[in-house]
């Protein structure tokens, strides 16, 4: 089992404010399309990120074992405490001790905690092993360059 590390927790309070420009137009991702110069709004990321405050925090994860589900070393998660985890849904979880970034699975009885990598097995959460979900992952942020 490869576990993804958190190796930064931040408080969302403490993001800052500093907003950009929306701009009305969405850019074709193929084919050119035509500019605009009309800005729609001003764009907080934390107010993309955190419809709630209070529950919400951020961690940056290392290693490969949710690439399938686009998340890669390196990337800020937002995490919200206040969603409810149910199966389906990607956590950030203590497993006997170790923090990972799985997706919530079952298989009949038995909580599954799922990698998005065929490299990692599944980790069946039984009841010997101490899990405990912190919460789960509601969006992301990665950097090009």
């Amino acid at each position: 089992m490869q576990p993804v590390t958190i190796v930064e927790v931040t408080s969302a309070g403490t993001v800052g404010t500093d907003s950009a420009p929306l701009f009305a137009s969405s850019p074709a991702a193929g084919f050119p399309a035509p500019g605009d110069d009309m800005v729609e709004k001003s764009l907080n990321v934390h107010d993309l990120l955190v419809k709630h405050p209070a529950s919400t925090f951020f961690v940056r994860v290392q290693g490969d074992s949710m690439e399938g589900a686009g998340i890669f070393s390196g990337d800020v998660l937002a995490v919200d405490r206040s969603v409810e985890p149910r199966v389906g849904k990607i956590v950030v979880a203590a497993i006997n001790g170790e923090l990972v970034v799985k997706r919530i699975g079952r298989n009949g009885n038995s909580l599954l905690l799922l990698s998005e990598n065929d490299a990692y097995a599944p980790i069946t959460v039984g009841e010997s092993e101490d899990c405990f979900v912190w919460g789960v992952v509601v969006g992301s942020v990665r950097l090009f360059v």
